[in-house]
């Protein structure tokens, strides 16, 4: 490492955001060391990391889990900014086993947050990515960051918890930490258990598209490389605008799942297939849930560059064009869960 050289630690950096975060930074800062820790779970892949990235003597990658104290103490002492993103994360798994997500979620995030507290004099930055569903159903039209917390699902009570206990760190510590808050993020690379890759490889494969109840339930979602620049600008933004700070990032635009099974329909056009099949709702569904960005926007200039027609278009050609990708994952998409009553579906 040359001297002055930057380090960036990212956790969960194998996995769909972690992976699209990094292809960004190593194309914005390719002087800059990357470290990558990820368990190397069904979620992540390194097929998901590019080449080049991986070849760079500026990269490294380690095999490991957040859960494991030690481990994440010697990677922290080595890094100048963190962005935390290793989570558990599918909604309807945590329903199927919740435990892991409370592992992970919160006691792993306990770990790199005092990982930080006991590095302070080498890092300048921690970004911990949290996610929109802390705040549940939509209170108001567009959420702010001061829409209560009020969690619907064990993935989302595990990410409240991980949330506020970076808010308490800081506020305790005085750790260098700012919490983003993403909306439903889409793009290449992303796990087909999700919705939109769900429906896109369903289609590919002339699947009929599994709806959720009426498919009426209303998610902003925002392209990952918009969520990539949010991270960039927060951490090499000056402290004193964004450190203990929450930021939410997402369109501004609630869409409904059935809009994105029709858009995705004419996307890629199958002739005399039976296009869609519906299954009871997922229990504890958010009704409505739509970001109001205007903090961000005003503090550090952030605002969405990517629409979602035209991001998911180009999504559908990232997956046509990368089915050895997505083709061993497929096994994955489904989850036995119980929808009430003691009855069972694959959701």
């Amino acid at each position: 490492m040359t001297s002055g050289q930057k380090t960036i630690l990212i956790t969960g950096g194998a996995g769909f955001v972690g992976s699209n975060a990094l292809a960004y930074f190593f194309r914005a800062y390719p002087d800059y060391r990357y470290i990558v820790l990820d368990a190397l779970t069904y979620a992540g892949d390194m097929r998901s990391i590019p080449e080049d990235i991986q070849k760079s003597p500026n990269f490294s990658f380690v095999k490991g889990d957040v859960r494991d104290k030690r481990q994440v103490n010697e990677l922290v002492a080595k890094a100048d900014y963190v962005i935390h993103l290793a989570a558990e994360t599918h909604v309807t798994r945590s329903i199927a086993e919740g435990a892991s997500f409370f592992e992970t979620n919160v006691l792993g995030t306990e770990n790199v947050a005092t990982a930080v507290y006991r590095n302070r004099e080498r890092v300048k930055r921690f970004i911990h990515i949290s996610t929109s569903e802390v705040y549940g159903t939509a209170e108001s039209e567009l959420m702010d960051e001061r829409h209560p917390l009020n969690p619907q699902s064990p993935y989302a009570a595990a990410k409240a918890g991980a949330d506020r206990l970076i808010y308490a760190y800081h506020q305790t510590y005085k750790i260098p930490s700012v919490t983003l808050r993403p909306f439903n993020l889409f793009g290449p690379r992303q796990h087909p258990e999700k919705v939109i890759p769900r429906f896109i490889t369903s289609r590919l494969l002339k699947e009929p598209l599994t709806i959720h109840g009426t498919g009426a339930s209303e998610r902003d979602y925002t392209y990952v490389e918009d969520v990539a620049r949010a991270v960039d600008l927060v951490l090499h933004a000056p402290a004193e605008k964004v450190v203990g700070e929450v930021f939410n990032v997402g369109n501004a635009r609630g869409i409904s799942t059935r809009s994105i099974a029709d858009l995705i329909l004419k996307l890629i056009p199958v002739p005399g297939e039976q296009p869609l099949v519906t299954t009871s709702d997922r229990p504890g569904q958010v009704a409505s849930h739509a970001a109001d960005f205007r903090k961000i926007e005003k503090a550090l200039g952030w605002k969405p560059l990517t629409n979602f027609e035209d991001g998911l278009a180009e999504v559908v050609e990232w997956y046509k064009e990368n089915r050895a990708w997505w083709e061993p994952k497929l096994e994955m998409r489904q989850v036995p869960i119980e929808v009430g009553g003691g009855k069972k579906e694959m959701q």
